[in-house]
């Protein structure tokens, strides 16, 4: 019998601590050491912070590297957790998924101690990390090709006032974005099970395509505001500069909302993150490459709404997701 996932250190030790979260070995791979950085200062909020859920976005873990260099001198009550790479096996291979067992780590949550290796970390994060917060900040972006506002996101929660204290929390970030996301894939979700545990959850979503200085700048401020919106850190919280703006908005989307491509073939973007679109409007046009005599596609709004993420320009299968819509939030 293996043994249990654990801690190399203590996380209730006074000060700055650092060691592992060992995630045990199974019939797929050996023995899985995961960084992990804590800052105990005592009473107040407990956060745990994670990066690398999905290695091909690795914006996560650059700013939780940041967030280790400067939070033991700016940090003055409570306790931070943070792991910068919660899958290190996919960020290695940049990869969405576990390249082992081909899983999606958040969509296997809580996970199995008996399981593949990516249903292990869930575990390991469930059963050792999960209990010790109130509050969980999960860094995401949409991914290399993907152009996508810093954003932060969350589903509908079914109890209302932790829907409300999420929301709250969210647009504490002051990115120039909150969403509130009704997905049709949530089961096993990182988010959606530590909702179930009546925790904060918050997910970012930070950009996409290119990481730029600029851009881990705008991260890292959302983030920072969030810690102070928390009470962790002392500071005055201000909106980012983005696209030369400081400003937010929130806003909603459903299924509905994600733009499919008719068919395979070449996509050409031809609008931009938040533009706003009136219906028909052309967001995008899908190129054929079996003929050069065959008529290219046009990928249009199907109501008013702001564009919210559209693919950058690649080769796309049939009915794979080329754009996603939103309009504001009806309070």
């Amino acid at each position: 019998m293996s043994e249990a996932p654990h801690l190399t250190f203590d996380l209730d030790t006074p000060g700055v601590s650092t060691g592992n979260l060992v995630v045990p070995k199974g019939a797929d791979c050996e023995v899985l050491s995961l960084p992990v950085f804590s800052c105990n200062r005592g009473e107040g909020p407990s956060l745990l912070i994670t990066g690398g859920n999905h290695g091909n976005e690795l914006e996560g873990p650059i700013v939780a590297r940041r967030l280790v260099e400067w939070l033991p001198e700016a940090q003055k009550c409570g306790r931070i957790i943070i792991v910068p790479e919660i899958n290190p096996l996919a960020v290695q291979a940049w990869t969405r998924n576990t390249p082992i067992d081909g899983k999606n780590l958040n969509r296997v949550f809580p996970g199995r101690s008996d399981g593949s290796v990516s249903e292990r970390i869930a575990d390991a994060i469930s059963r050792v990390l999960l209990p010790m917060v109130d509050t969980i900040f999960d860094l995401h972006s949409f991914g290399p090709t993907w152009n996508y506002p810093p954003a932060v996101i969350t589903h509908p929660i079914a109890d209302v006032d932790l829907m409300t204290k999420t929301l709250r929390i969210s647009e504490a970030f002051k990115l120039p974005v909150t969403l509130l996301w009704e997905h049709d894939d949530t089961a096993g979700m990182f988010d959606t099970w530590a909702h179930s545990q009546g925790k904060i959850f918050i997910c970012t979503e930070f950009g996409g395509g290119t990481i730029s200085a600029e851009a881990l700048t705008i991260y890292e401020a959302g983030v920072r505001n969030g810690l102070i919106a928390l009470g962790l850190v002392e500071g005055i919280a201000e909106y980012p500069t983005f696209r030369q703006q400081r400003s937010g908005q929130t806003l909603e989307t459903n299924p509905s909302d994600q733009l499919k491509s008719p068919a395979p073939g070449i996509f050409e973007p031809r609008c931009s993150v938040l533009d706003e679109v009136k219906q028909g409007d052309l967001i995008g046009i899908l190129h054929p490459m079996d003929s050069l005599s065959a008529d290219s596609i046009d990928v249009r709004a199907p109501t008013t709404s702001i564009v919210c993420g559209i693919l950058s320009g690649v080769y796309v299968q049939a009915n794979e997701e080329v754009a996603s819509l939103a309009r504001p939030l009806a309070i």
